[in-house]
This record gives structure tokens, C-alpha cells and sequence, in this order.
């Protein structure tokens, strides 16, 4: 056998090996009698479709026509988003990269300046695929190499213009992180000294408020647009909203329409998205704060296991969602996740780990309802049964 075909069946038994153990922990994530959260996007068909039955007709009239085009309880989604963040109006889209997109185009437009700002770990950059520049014409020019959001110094210092500040509230690849109060409306207040407008890609900004100690309306008061989420943290099919003044607003349908995202009907995802911010919404704040429960004992739970290094990122969380990082490869976390579920049935870390250095991995978590559920002594006792699996260093 020449080198190159051993090369082949070693790469080609590894991924067998990884897609064994992705079933194995999607198998997991469901069975689990404990785990600190539970996506639902996760269930049967079945489970989703009695899910929803069972909620909309909480939050809607199940009796009225459906939507066409965008009408009706899809209307009536957008009016909510437009209330709860205190904008003039919102339209709904299938999708958060399609919103910012047609967002930003529009904001190009009125301003002559196809350049946006934004952090290079921004969802555009990372998620996105050069859409940004690919398919609007814009250009993006990255403000800051660190792993926070920009400061007011960064942008004032910036050495060329753009039109545009896209915000991510919070930035999810740098761990979740939020600024302070005071630091963001500093960044705001340089954007707007550069005569750029501000967008802010708050697809979890939902979750914000109680780490900004503020309202809703209050946060997206900031900025002159908004983006929001229906399904990473209020648990809806799917779906986006793009909020701010009405004006932008009716152009952003215009080219939602040329994006091809007039949908003939969207009653199922605009529902789950009503049930979402009545269910999940007044729930996220006390999410947020078992989080930093959550966190403080998995640093306690690290430390008493003696691993050499392990780290909780940020320290204490801003938002429901954090990173842990581990000195193992994640072939190995993974593994070890998946076996302390199929023989404890409890799922600490239920998300992949990534490489992030060789010998290094992180995972995010998530603390949700079931989370809820767990004190600091049983996350400390979960992570010595999980440490107990690893190889010793």
C-alpha cells in the first residue's frame, strides 16, 4: 500500500470515528436525564410539530387565515419585535445573514460608503462566507484585532472612513463578551463623531439586558438598527427581525424581496417565534445568572481535579453562554462528554469541541431550563466524574 492510500484509510477511519461519536452525543443530547440545556431543535418531528400545537394558541389567534406574504401573524411578529425594542417598525426574514445584509446595503446607500467596520470574529466574517462583499458589494475593514468589541479610542484612531459600525451583542466566537454600558455608548458616541450610522447584530441580544442592566429599549435605543433572532436563544424554528426606523425599514423589504426572501407562507416559524418571546424571553435573565453560578463551579470543579490548565471564559459570564477550554484534543473531550452521558445520564459539556491550539480544545456552553435544575455541588460532582475519564497528563 503507497503512502498515499494508508494517508487515505487513516483519514477515512477517522471520520468514521467522528461520525460515530456525533451520533452517539446527538443520541445523548436527547436521552440525557441531566444536562444544562436542552435544544429543542434537537426532538423528533413529532416533538416539534406538539410542541407548537400545544403553545400558539397562547399567543395567537389559531382560528384567523394564514399568512400570504407576509401578512397576519407574520404582521403581528413584526409589530412585537417593534415594541419590545421601541423602534418605528421591523420586518421579519427567514434569515439573520440575509437581514444584515440587505441592513448594511441599505445603510451604504444612504451614507455613499460601502465600507462597514466590524470585529473580525464578527458572524459576517467567520459564518458568512464573504457575503458582505461577495454578494452585497460591500466592504468590510476590521477595527480591532482583540477578543472584546472595539473601544471608542479604536474607532476614533481608525485610518479610513466607513459608513457603517456593525455592533455583535454579544460577540460570540470571543466567548460571549459584551462591553459595559459605559464602553458601548462611548463606541457609539465615536461611531457617530465619524458621521457613520450604527448596526448592531444583536442575534443574542435578547440575553443582554441583565449584564447591561438595562431594557430592551434602552439597548437598541443606541443604535439606528437592529437585528434580532428567533431561534438561538428563544427556541423558534427559525427566523430574524430587522428593526429601527420605518423608512429603512419599508426599503429593507424592497430588497428582501429581490433576496428572495418573500416567503408565500411563514405561519410556523413567525408562531414558535411569538411562543419564544412569550416563554423564553422573561426567562433569559435568570439564565444569566445561573450561568455565573454554573461557571464559578466548574472553576472550582477544575481546580479541585488538579487539571494543569483549564479555563472558564469569560470568568464570569455576561450572558448565558460561556467557553471552557481544556488541555486535551477534542477527539478526547468529546469522548469522554459522550461516555458520562451514555453510563450517568448526565451530559455535562453537550456541544462539540473545537481545536483551538494543538493540545488545547473549547466548547461552549449553554445554561438553559434544565440548567436550572443543577446546584454548584452537582456541577462540581459532575465535573470530577467527567475529569475521571480523561487520560492523565
Amino acid at each position: 500500500m503507497t503512502d498515499s492510500a494508508e494517508q487515505d484509510e487513516q483519514r477515512d477511519e477517522q471520520q468514521d470515528e467522528q461520525g460515530s461519536v456525533r451520533e452517539r452525543r446527538a443520541i445523548a443530547q436527547r436521552e440525557a436525564r441531566r444536562t444544562l440545556s436542552r435544544a429543542g431543535f434537537r426532538g423528533t418531528l413529532r416533538d416539534r410539530l406538539t410542541w407548537l400545537l400545544e403553545a400558539a394558541s397562547e399567543v395567537h389567534d389559531l382560528d384567523e387565515p394564514a399568512d400570504v406574504y407576509g401578512d397576519r401573524v407574520v404582521a403581528a411578529l413584526e409589530e412585537r419585535v417593534a415594541a419590545l425594542l421601541g423602534t418605528e417598525a421591523a420586518a421579519f426574514f427567514p434569515t439573520g445573514t440575509m437581514a444584515q445584509q440587505v441592513a448594511l446595503r441599505c445603510w451604504a446607500g444612504r451614507t455613499g460608503n460601502p465600507a462597514v467596520a466590524l470585529h473580525p470574529l464578527a458572524h459576517p466574517e467567520v459564518h458568512e462566507r464573504h457575503a458582505l462583499s461577495q454578494v452585497s458589494g460591500l466592504r468590510p475593514v476590521r477595527v480591532t484585532g482583540e477578543p472584546r468589541l472595539p473601544t471608542a479610542a479604536e474607532i476614533r484612531d481608525f485610518d479610513e472612513p466607513f459608513g457603517a459600525l456593525m455592533l455583535e451583542l454579544p460577540l460570540r466566537d470571543a466567548g460571549f463578551v459584551l462591553p459595559t454600558w459605559e464602553e458601548l455608548t462611548e463606541v457609539v458616541e465615536a461611531a457617530r463623531e465619524r458621521d457613520a450610522v450604527v448596526h448592531f447584530d444583536g442575534a443574542r441580544l435578547w440575553e443582554c439586558t441583565e449584564h447591561f442592566g438595562r431594557p430592551l429599549r434602552e439597548i437598541a435605543a443606541l443604535a439606528d438598527s437592529v437585528y434580532v433572532s428567533f431561534y438561538k436563544s428563544l427556541g423558534g424554528f427559525g427566523g430574524a427581525a430587522l428593526a429601527g426606523p420605518k423608512t429603512l425599514v419599508d426599503e429593507a423589504k424592497t430588497w428582501r424581496h429581490r433576496y428572495g426572501g418573500m416567503v408565500f407562507q411563514q405561519f410556523p416559524t413567525a408562531l414558535s417565534a411569538l411562543v419564544g418571546l412569550e416563554r423564553e424571553l422573561p426567562r433569559l435573565p435568570e439564565y444569566v445568572r445561573h450561568a455565573r453560578v454554573v461557571a464559578a463551579a466548574l472553576c472550582e470543579g477544575f481546580a479541585a481535579a488538579g487539571l494543569p490548565w483549564a479555563r472558564v471564559h469569560p470568568r464570569a459570564p455576561h450572558t448565558h453562554q460561556f467557553q471552557v477550554w481544556l488541555p486535551y484534543d477534542p477527539e478526547v473531550l468529546m469522548e469522554a462528554a459522550v461516555r458520562q452521558a451514555e453510563e450517568t445520564s448526565v451530559l455535562l459539556f453537550a456541544g462539540p469541541w473545537d481545536r483551538g491550539a494543538p493540545g488545547l480544545a473549547c466548547t461552549e456552553v449553554t445554561v438553559g431550563a434544565t440548567g436550572l435544575e443543577w446546584t454548584a455541588d452537582d456541577v462540581r460532582a459532575a465535573v470530577t466524574d467527567f475529569v475521571s475519564r480523561l487520560p492523565k497528563t
